[in-house]
């Protein structure tokens, strides 16, 4: 079994789920991508994808048998170290390709379109616009998104699990929901596929991660004061509290930075662009920040593979 506990003041399973569903649904993901990948290769780009050196194409196939299925826990973690994981993949991605970036390819991640004086990398230019930047920016991303997913549900539940009499807060609750899934969507879309790759398709992806991530923050905020969440215990008020200030902080540096950007279009004046990634960067550590605040909201909590007591076999 599949187990996240119920935060601090409730009891019971706030999700679960079967491991051989777990198993199918990760390995149904690169299944997906790789049949995708090598069928549309064969479609549209045959002769590219089927050219070697020697004219010889290998086929050999690599399996890995899975191991014998075991009783009792097989694995147990808790909450605040997957908390801290799941933000810190992301937070060392950006800091990396920021740094790289300063370090080896300044002249090409700060160049503007009107050449005036620039000295940090947009977000974009710092983890799309070079290697190595670009793989150790999606590899994090690709690695941290499965437990962003997986605490989305965690969160459905829980907010699915307090009583409240407003008769529009379980449309909320999938509303909430929606709104993570879609932010965690978009982040990856944007990741993937680079502004030098197809532009129009990295710019909608993140008009839809940026609107997305404030929208939940908004209703993460407004769902916890309905339910009155804020006045159960001090670690709830903590991350009450912080939610606040991390969602106005957000909201505030987000808008400065869409001025910033248009007076740097429309006036080209020198260490505006400067101004507008600096910008951009508290925007995303901000965001980064928010996400963390699930460690006051699941603190004592663990997250447990384990097998079912009636499903043992002797």
């Amino acid at each position: 079994m599949f187990q996240v506990p119920l935060p601090l003041d409730r009891d019971g399973i706030l999700f679960q789920l079967r491991f051989t569903t777990l198993a199918i649904g990760t390995v149904c993901c690169p299944l997906f991508g790789f049949l995708f990948c090598v069928i549309w290769s064969l479609l549209f780009h045959f002769m590219e994808t089927t050219a070697t050196h020697c004219g010889v194409c290998p086929c050999n196939m690599f399996q890995v048998p899975l191991p014998l299925d075991r009783d009792g826990i097989l694995f147990q973690l808790r909450f605040t170290t997957l908390a801290i994981g799941t933000v810190c993949c992301p937070l060392f991605g950006f800091l990396f390709c920021v740094i790289w970036s300063l370090l080896f390819h300044f002249m090409e991640t700060t160049a503007t379109h009107c050449g005036v004086p620039n000295y940090l990398p947009s977000v974009s230019a710092a983890i799309g616009g070079e290697t190595p930047q670009r793989y150790v920016w999606r590899f994090c991303i690709g690695l941290h998104s499965a437990p962003r997913f997986l605490v989305a549900i965690a969160y459905w539940n829980h907010y699915h699990s307090c009583h409240c009499p407003h008769p529009r807060y379980p449309r909320l609750c999938h509303i909430n929901f929606i709104l993570n899934v879609l932010e965690n969507v978009a982040l990856l879309l944007l990741t993937y596929v680079s502004s030098s790759e197809n532009y129009a398709i990295h710019e909608n992806a993140f008009i839809l991660f940026i609107t997305s991530a404030l929208l939940h923050m908004l209703l993460t905020c407004v769902l916890w004061r309905m339910t009155k969440k804020h006045t159960v215990s001090p670690e709830e008020r903590k991350s009450y509290r912080w939610k606040q200030l991390l969602f106005l902080f957000n909201l505030l540096t987000f808008l400065l930075a869409v001025c910033v950007y248009i007076h740097h279009n429309w006036y080209c004046v020198a260490g505006a662009y400067t101004l507008f990634a600096f910008l951009e960067y508290l925007v995303v550590l901000s965001n980064m920040a928010f996400h963390m605040t699930a460690w006051w909201d699941f603190g004592n909590k663990e997250l447990v593979i384990s097998s079912q007591l009636e499903e043992k076999r002797f």
